[in-house]
């Protein structure tokens, strides 16, 4: 058997696992039904953004993965994969229906059917080619585990709706003969798009190199094929680096002559982003010092990128001229979050310099919930910059192999840099919003203290919802404590949902039960510090969502940078889908996405309330609800 080729899937052996922090193992279960797509959410900061929370986070991220595709042994023909499995899962509701639990669905979500993949950094690397989204992302075929990873891939014109084309990288050379990891996409000059990625190639480590692949035949939209050149790998680990932590390389960037690309490590406790220069994609050297690092551990998925100082048009990886910040983003392996800092890029140097010189220490993030290993893009066809993120599971591991996927893509969000400079904003991409159908709306409701009422005449598991409210004033607002400055997410636990305030909480209980034995809690909290400047906490409380066992019910929470003083109100837009729940405050300044499973709360008994707990009157001046219809996949492997 040459280098080149791989032994039959039952021999070949089992690639070393991925290193990933502690916490519970969140594997992914064999999936052979179509899978689904991408969701919304934002980063925020204020007073002080926040750090990595104090709580264990979860240990393994995953995405839902597509039909499993045929296996290729070098040694024999291509081979049928195992038959679709059977209807959907279900159990009788309370009421005696069979209504279906989300805990036991295949599909978790209807809105979004980009396919999803296995452990660790799951996205490779989203792009836009001759008409069509690219979006390929890690997939094990074999199993519930992190293990025999490769790339699988999909393809959309809207990035709502999906066709799934099976694999697209395959464990097939030396350097990648044990793992096919995390990686991103490039469009080179003449317009071909080339895959970076890392590979594994020792069965008793994770040592990792970086590799390339390039298109069977780039005439081809859908990108189907694809082979690797034999000058890979195109990187390896320098002597004295940590080859296990050496990963993720980044979308290249074009600037006088030279390519440049960005590998996440870890030398002692610091990240690292470690540049390299090439002027033919083909042949890389290490600078002399990486662009950036900081003492908070492994950098995995970086990622790097331009964006206007004014206004929400996105720019290029390579753009370089006019007034422009660059955003460097690493998703933090022993947080389990993704945080970023916006700063200046010196291309001569080679160097990034935050602007906010403890921005390393007290970063933003994209999300403040369960968000990770993100990447974003340029597209060109709406000259929009547009991210990509994915939320793992918070039931358990049998829950996960009933259901048959784990994990699922976050719907893509337009990004950008927020007027004051400071931070991202970010929003659901607008192609979401044809999913829309049957809407109701209220209009200048007050809501008095610890009062509710609900949102009637349509279904709400599967919805969009836009408030806004006014708040008529702050005197009541509880004094902030700057201890919480920069864990908003320990401020939530100790102040809830039920936990009664004076200027909130208040805002929407979305998949609650008829008697709101079940329900999750999406609010705002308002304080005032010692010189009366208002702090606003928004919150995702899901500790009451379900009365079922063994589930992880965190709160997530992030500051909003929002001067409620001036305005008087405040937005909040949540996207509910089924066990998924993704909202955007201030406009998309602060965001949360969240994994809920009801057991009551689902299908037709899931209902929708506004909600008040606090001592002042709150008005809800303007909501719109819509029930949103499924976005489709189309399995074309």
């Amino acid at each position: 058997m040459t280098d080149c080729e791989e032994p039959p899937l039952r021999q070949r052996p089992q690639p070393p696992r991925r290193p990933r922090g502690r916490g519970r193992l969140a594997t992914r279960a064999r999936r052979h039904s179509p899978p689904t797509a991408p969701r919304p959410s934002a980063g925020a900061a204020a007073p002080g953004s926040q750090g990595p929370p104090t709580e264990e986070a979860p240990d393994r991220h995953h995405l839902q993965p597509p039909p499993r595709p045929a296996t290729t042994p070098p040694d024999g023909p291509r081979t049928p994969g195992p038959p679709p499995v059977p209807a959907e899962i279900r159990r009788p509701s309370p009421n005696g229906s069979r209504e279906e639990s989300p805990r036991r669905r295949r599909q978790p979500h209807e809105l979004r059917p980009a396919a999803s993949s296995g452990g660790g950094a799951g996205l490779g690397g989203p792009l836009y080619y001759k008409g069509w989204y690219h979006l390929f992302y890690q997939y094990n075929p074999k199993g519930a585990d992190w293990v025999n990873t490769l790339w699988a891939h999909s393809v959309s014109r809207d990035l709502i709706n999906w066709n799934v084309l099976g694999l697209a990288l395959e464990s097939s050379i030396r350097s990648d003969h044990y793992g096919v990891w995390s990686g991103s996409a490039t469009i080179l000059l003449d317009g071909t798009p080339v895959l970076v990625y890392t590979g594994i190639n020792r069965a008793d480590t994770p040592y990792q190199v970086q590799n390339v692949a390039i298109p069977k035949n780039k005439s081809d939209p859908l990108l189907r094929e694809w082979v690797k050149p034999d000058y890979t790998p195109i990187i390896v680990p320098d002597s004295g680096m940590n080859v296990t932590q050496f990963r993720d390389p980044s979308t290249a960037w074009h600037i006088d002559g030279q390519w440049r690309i960005l590998v996440g490590g870890e030398k002692g406790s610091q990240g690292q982003a470690y540049v390299y220069w090439s002027t033919d994609f083909k042949h890389w050297v290490r600078a002399k010092h990486p662009l950036h690092s900081a003492i908070n551990g492994m950098w995995e998925c970086l990622d790097f990128f331009p964006v206007l100082v004014q206004g929400k048009k996105g720019l290029d990886t390579s753009e370089h001229s006019g007034r422009v910040k660059y955003v460097l983003k690493s998703s933090l392996e022993k947080a389990r979050y993704d945080y970023y800092t916006i700063g200046t890029y010196n291309n001569r140097t080679e160097r990034y310099v935050p602007d906010d010189l403890n921005g390393d220490y007290h970063r933003l993030r994209y999300d403040y919930g369960k968000f990770y290993a993100s990447k974003t893009f340029f597209d060109p066809a709406k000259q929009r910059r547009v991210l990509v993120g994915w939320a793992n599971e918070s039931d358990t591991v049998p829950d996960d192999i009933a259901k048959g996927w784990s994990g699922i893509h976050a719907i893509p969000r337009k990004i950008w840099l927020d007027p004051g400079g400071k931070q991202l904003v970010q929003w659901p991409i607008e192609e979401v919003e044809q999913l829309r159908r049957k809407s109701v709306g209220v209009t200048n409701k007050v809501v008095k203290p610890r009062n509710h009422f609900e949102v009637k005449g349509l279904e709400t598991y599967q919805a969009d919802v836009e408030v806004s409210f006014e708040i008529p004033s702050l005197e009541r607002a509880e004094p902030f404590d700057h201890a919480f400055s920069n864990d908003a997410q320990k401020l939530c636990r100790m102040k809830g949902a039920d936990k009664k305030g004076g200027v909130g909480p208040f805002g929407l209980w979305v998949l609650a039960s008829a008697n709101l034995e079940e329900k999750t809690a999406v609010f705002f909290r308002i304080f005032r510090d010692g010189h009366g400047k208002p702090v606003v906490l928004m919150c995702t409380d899901p500790t009451k969502s379900s009365l079922g066992r063994d589930l992880d019910k965190p709160t997530y929470a992030g500051f909003v940078n929002v001067n409620v003083s001036s305005s008087g109100e405040i937005s909040l837009r949540s996207l509910i889908d089924h066990s998924v729940v993704e909202s955007f405050g201030a406009g998309g300044r602060t965001c949360i996405i969240s994994r809920v499973y009801p057991s009551i709360a689902i299908g037709q008994n899931a209902h929708l309330y506004v909600f008040n707990n606090g001592d002042v009157d709150v008005k809800v001046s303007r909501l719109k609800a819509w029930e949103m219809q499924s976005s489709k996949m189309i399995n074309s492997a």
